[in-house]
This record gives structure tokens, C-alpha cells and sequence, in this order.
């Protein structure tokens, strides 16, 4: 084993909703530690721009745009990373949508249509390309970016805390029938992180004050601070954990 357990050398790691946030953070580090990554989110302009300052930083980096919520994107993208990698050592299932915040009761049918796609349908799909992928090649390691919403769900947040559930029980479920293939899958639960898609919650000063006091270290995280976890879980340190649901959330959990 590798005295630097957090080496990615050598291996191909795609990491979905990538163009900023969270999933940026994750493939900026990940090239910083040795990896090539597939820099993935829908739009093509957002994830050539991530691509690029990785390069510009002196790592190995390529934009993919792929909608996770199409399952015809989702054929494309593998076939893609097929021809040109032969293969597919991490994968990092990022991407994320939460259309609807209010009462669950009123929650528009297409809203939850649109949410069960990308959060459970689109993390499920990839999870089974990338496993069989990673089979065929020898293992490799998954981690399904769940939330804190998932063990806890938060008001006016309903599907997206459902489907949030759903993941952490995916991530199980994956871990178990895909240990015999070497393939690990794990999952990180992040807590409130200043990112565009929480921005209405941090923005609203009543709303924030409200959070702050049920995070122990009563401060937002930042996306910097979400991806050493998703490394770890990635990487050789974490060679025997498989079906963790590690909570990075300045304590809330606990």
C-alpha cells in the first residue's frame, strides 16, 4: 500500500454537478491528488471552465456535460468514458435538484417527477454503470453526496429530504452486493454549505439565525471543507470502509 493513502494516481474519477459547489471543490482536489477527472454537470460551458483552471493548475482534467436526470445522457457519457479510458476507477455522484421548498403536502406532481429523476433515479443509474465498469476492471470506489436532510428531513423541504433517505439507503444497498467486485460505496451527508443551491437559505437573514443555533459550530460550511471527506472515502485511507454515511455538518447530526 501506497504510503500516501490519498494518492489518486493513475486514476480516472468522474464527479457529477461539477461545475461549481461542492462537485468543483471535489474534482479540483481530486486533480491536486493525482487523479484525471471527468469534470460532469448539464452544461458544457460550466464544466470546460472547471476543466480548464484544473489544467491551467497543472492537473489532468476533461469536461463531460451529462443531464443525470436523462437516462439516454447518462448511455452517452459511459460509452464516452468507455472509448476513451477504458475504464472508470471513482465515481462521485453529485449532481443534485431541489425545485420545490414549502409545505410537502403541496408539492407540484412534475416537482417531485423532477427531483426523483436526478436525486434517486439519476444517482441508481449511474451507480450500476459505474459498478460494472469498475467490475470489469478490477473495483473501485463510489460516494453518493446525500445530506444531512436524508437522516433528518427539514421543514419545506420534504421530496428532496425523501429522496436524500433514499440515497443513504442506495449506498447500502450498493455496498453490500457490490463488496465481492471490490467495489466500495459509501456516501457523505453534507450539512448547511455556502453553495448556490442552499443560497436562498443563507441569504435570508431570519432564516439563517434560525439554522446557525443547531449546528454545534454554529457557522456554513464551505465547499472546500465537503471535499476532503468525499478524497477520503475515494481513496486507499479508506481501503475497508464500505456502506459508511459519513455526516460533514459541523456537528448538526449529532
Amino acid at each position: 500500500m501506497s504510503d500516501d493513502l490519498l494518492d489518486l494516481g493513475g486514476r480516472i474519477a468522474l464527479v457529477t454537478g461539477a461545475s461549481r459547489g461542492i462537485g468543483a471543490a471535489t474534482a479540483r482536489l481530486f486533480a491536486r491528488h493525482g487523479a484525471h477527472v471527468i469534470v460532469s454537470s448539464r452544461r458544457q460551458e460550466g464544466v470546460e471552465a472547471v476543466a480548464a483552471a484544473i489544467r491551467a493548475e497543472g492537473g489532468s482534467a476533461s469536461a463531460a456535460s451529462c443531464h443525470v436526470g436523462d437516462l439516454q445522457a447518462i448511455e452517452a457519457l459511459f460509452a464516452a468514458i468507455g472509448r476513451e479510458h477504458g475504464r472508470l476507477d471513482v465515481l462521485v455522484n453529485n449532481a443534485a435538484t431541489s425545485p420545490h421548498f414549502g409545505h410537502i403536502s403541496e408539492t407540484p406532481a412534475p416537482m417531485i417527477d423532477k427531483t426523483m429523476d436526478v436525486n434517486l433515479r439519476g444517482y441508481f443509474v449511474m451507480s450500476q454503470r459505474a459498478a460494472t465498469m469498475m467490475r470489469a476492471t478490477g473495483g473501485g470506489a463510489i460516494v453518493n453526496v446525500a445530506s444531512v436532510n436524508g437522516a433528518r428531513p427539514a421543514a419545506y423541504q420534504g421530496i428532496y429530504s425523501v429522496t436524500k433517505a433514499a440515497v443513504i439507503a442506495m449506498t447500502q444497498a450498493f455496498a453490500k452486493e457490490c463488496a465481492p467486485w471490490k467495489v466500495r460505496v459509501n456516501a457523505v451527508l453534507p450539512g448547511l454549505t455556502d453553495t448556490k443551491f442552499a443560497a436562498a437559505l443563507i441569504a435570508d437573514e431570519r432564516v439563517l439565525n434560525s439554522l446557525l443555533p443547531l449546528i454545534p459550530l454554529r457557522r456554513v460550511a464551505q465547499p472546500e471543507e465537503i471535499a476532503p471527506a468525499i478524497l477520503f472515502l475515494a481513496s486507499g485511507a479508506a481501503s475497508y470502509v464500505t456502506g459508511a454515511c459519513l455526516p460533514v455538518d459541523g456537528g448538526y447530526l449529532a
